[in-house]
């Protein structure tokens, strides 16, 4: 894809209703010096946070830059249809939030070849509680975790960030499967076959799909999809959104124009969704604030007493 197309976006900012149509990806001011802060992240490698099955449950850690650190964790799952991907493959798509302050913690789970559901949700529980119990070597807050997962990935983050024992600061969610039930929504007889045992009933699907634990107290949610999306429809990700509001859970949701499944995997798109998620996070997890309704304009005629 061209650099030098037009970008633009459409967002839906959830919980105000708000929205934003066709902003130039300029006026979040992308760092200049980001992209090269990224080559001088420390990377910690297949570093074992517990057991998933009979193997080891590996992770790769990247850490900020001393000094700019917000002590604050993610932890990121890869996609792949929940049959393919690894760790590996998250290595550009974490730098760019690395470098704003977060521990990112990059995790492995057990594929579908190699254990069916629950198992990979088993896994995000264990690296969530290596991440707390190891927060003190991470430099991170242990009540600052927050959990982001993309595309399979994203059903992993978004379902176990509904779950109580979690305790999870806040959720990331990149064009992510959230409904088994909705054969509309892309993907998901194929997600059923790859996850759940031969003749699953419409029960158990319907308790592996995330948006089937979505209530109050889920914690704050931002959702990235793209608009030309064919794998799983950018529809999946407004029906999410839909849910979450409903719920009372602050949430946005940001699709970009003109891009496919997994667009973040070009670096420009890549510091678009670190800035936008930056700025989420810290307004609602690390420095939380409100705004104050709309109201009159400066130098707009007083109304007169009734009126």
């Amino acid at each position: 894809m061209s650099n030098n197309l037009p970008i633009q976006r459409r967002t839906f900012l959830g919980m105000g209703g708000a929205a934003a149509i066709g902003h130039s990806l300029r006026a979040f001011a992308l760092p200049a010096q980001t992209p090269n802060n990224a080559a001088a992240l420390k990377v910690d490698k297949d570093v074992v946070v517990g057991k998933a099955g009979t193997g080891d449950l590996l992770c790769d850690i990247y850490r900020p830059l001393a000094g700019a650190e917000k002590h604050m964790a993610i932890v990121h799952f890869h996609g792949g249809g929940f049959a393919g991907g690894n760790k590996a493959g998250l290595a550009a798509k974490v730098a760019p939030i690395t470098t704003r302050g977060y521990v990112s913690v990059a995790v492995e789970y057990r594929l579908s070849g190699a254990a069916m559901w629950p198992a990979q949700i088993d896994d995000a529980k264990t690296a969530i509680r290596w991440t707390r119990a190891n927060a003190a070597s991470l430099g991170i807050d242990p009540k600052l975790i927050a959990i982001a997962g993309y595309s399979a990935g994203g059903h992993i983050a978004l379902f176990t960030a509904g779950v109580p024992e979690a305790q999870l600061a806040a959720c990331l969610a990149f064009y992510p499967q959230t409904d088994l039930n909705d054969t509309h929504m892309g993907g998901a007889p194929r997600m059923v076959q790859a996850l759940l045992p031969p003749g699953a009933d419409e029960a158990a699907i319907r308790e592996a799909s995330p948006i089937t634990h979505i209530k109050a107290g889920y914690p704050p949610t931002i959702i990235y999809h793209g608009l030309v999306d064919t794998t799983i429809p950018w529809e999946n990700s407004e029906h999410l959104l839909q849910t979450l509001r409903g719920a009372g859970v602050p949430s946005e949701l940001h699709t970009f124009e003109g891009v496919p499944h997994e667009f973040d995997q070009h670096p420009e798109f890549a510091e678009a969704c670190a800035a936008l998620t930056d700025f989420f996070l810290e307004r609602h997890i690390l420095h939380p604030r409100t705004y104050p309704p709309f109201g009159r304009g400066a130098g707009a005629p007083a109304r007169p007493p009734g009126q």
